[in-house]
């Protein structure tokens, strides 16, 4: 990490930052000369700084606030060290940090953390979970009253209409994806195909397979930042929120996982189409947590305008080979590559706790046994008597904390302080006019 500073002796400032609940960046700016001090020593704020509300407000009732005298946690960098921010206009330096406590104890707060002790699940099994991710955001002009698509920068139009998988809609933004890619190549994350989306000026960036899910999270986390802030330089915002445009389709954020042995095999590979056993009981986990786990998938008020039958979100706890409609797909093509693809989470996720939820769940059904109910054909939006995720904000909050699967999956205190920043949340959202929420979230998540 103090070699990466050395060899790039134009960064004065750097960032230190860390994923709170809701995958906001809470950190520092510090001079550059004192880097080595925090790489060294690390630096600190307040646990309660993990778990401040969509404002960035401290969460009320909190006990981390008073009750435990508002203490200081260690803030110590990821294995990811230094990177560049390709999105500022001086040339600056960014260090992920997680939390510990004082002792060296992880601090189960940090959703990092909650990551990083599935993963160590895995690993005491012989597995290894490999993962991508599917980000979709739109492109926003948010300078007047209404929210629209950006004029091209080539042309100056407006294009007022979903341009699926448009070479042309990608084509009008094409300084913009150059010097997103650009960027990503700088700060190593690895992103592979771009599309045109359904939706209003909306795209979707994949990143590539990655045996390490907390890199994975990591990778998708900081591509966030990255185009949120970017889009900034070239004039218009970009928004990963589940729903900006009440008449299209949202964003979503896919996951696709396998899982490998220890000798390097795919456990979900049975040589055909149908997967194994062990691919079975992974959706088998993933679909008994769906419910209780709704809450992470679709984390704000806005998140539940996406999740409507009809508008490519599903709503029916199911799922089904190369099956769209479904919640949990399996995709066609090389058995060796076979994988669950989970498809209920919205782009403004904690990408941390998606992977965490997710990877857990999976686990959970490996590890019962678990046998899921019979893959659905067709239309699942159609189909009757399948069980359905909440379909409100105060259902998934009350599922989420009241659930008996969630504890085998991420820490108590990180569900404790969950349920409590987001029930403030509700109680203050239901004072914001829809425009005043669409202001909220558009930078935010």
């Amino acid at each position: 990490m103090k070699d990466w500073l050395r060899k790039h002796p134009e960064v004065r400032t750097i960032r230190v930052a860390a994923a709170d609940l809701n995958g906001q960046a809470r950190g520092k700016r510090i001079p550059a000369r004192f880097a080595d001090k925090v790489v060294k020593e690390g630096t600190r704020f307040p646990f309660s700084v993990l778990n401040l509300d969509i404002w960035g407000e401290d969460i009320d009732n909190s006990p981390l606030v008073f009750e435990e005298g508002d203490a200081d946690g260690i803030l110590k960098p990821t294995e990811r060290g230094f990177m560049p921010m390709p999105w500022l206009e001086a040339p600056t330096a960014l260090l992920p940090i997680w939390m510990f406590r004082e002792d060296g104890r992880p601090y189960d707060g940090d959703p990092r953390h909650a990551l990083r002790a599935v993963v160590q699940r895995y690993k005491d099994r012989g597995l290894t979970p490999v993962c991508a991710v599917e980000l979709e955001f739109f492109l926003i002009d948010d300078s007047g009253k209404t929210l629209q698509v950006p004029p091209s920068p080539r042309s100056g139009k407006r294009r007022k209409a979903s341009e699926t998988l448009s070479i042309r809609a990608l084509d009008a933004f094409d300084t913009f994806f150059t010097d997103l890619y650009d960027a990503c190549e700088a700060m190593d994350i690895p992103a592979d195909t771009s599309t045109s989306e359904t939706g209003l000026g909306q795209f979707e960036v994949n990143l590539m397979h990655c045996d390490d899910a907390l890199r994975a999270a990591d990778d998708a986390w900081l591509f966030k930042m990255l185009v949120k802030g970017l889009a900034r330089r070239h004039g218009f915002a970009a928004s990963f929120m589940a729903k900006p445009y009440p008449e299209y389709s949202g964003s979503g954020l896919h996951v696709h996982f396998s899982v490998l042995d220890a000798k390097g095999d795919n456990i979900f590979d049975s040589g055909g189409p149908k997967g194994t056993a062990a691919m079975r009981h992974a959706v088998a986990g993933c679909l008994n947590a769906m419910h209780d786990s709704t809450l992470v998938f679709a984390p704000h008020a806005n998140s539940y305008e996406r999740l409507v039958p009809g508008m490519h979100a599903p709503t029916a706890i199911s799922w089904g080979y190369e099956n769209r409609t479904s919640a949990v797909r399996i995709p066609a093509g090389n058995p060796q590559a076979r994988r669950i693809e989970h498809r209920v989470a919205g782009g403004d996720v904690n990408p941390y706790l998606l992977l965490a939820t997710i990877l857990g769940a999976a686990l959970t059904g490996i590890e019962d046994g678990d046998e899921p109910p019979a893959a659905v054909m067709g239309n699942a939006y159609a189909l009757e008597n399948l069980p359905h995720i909440p379909a409100t904000w105060d259902d998934a909050i009350g599922a989420f904390e009241n659930s008996a699967v969630l504890p085998r999956i991420l820490p108590r205190e990180l569900i404790r302080n969950y349920v409590l920043t987001k029930r403030q949340e509700a109680h203050y959202i239901a004072e914001l006019s829809p425009e005043e929420q669409v202001e909220l979230y558009l930078d935010t998540v």
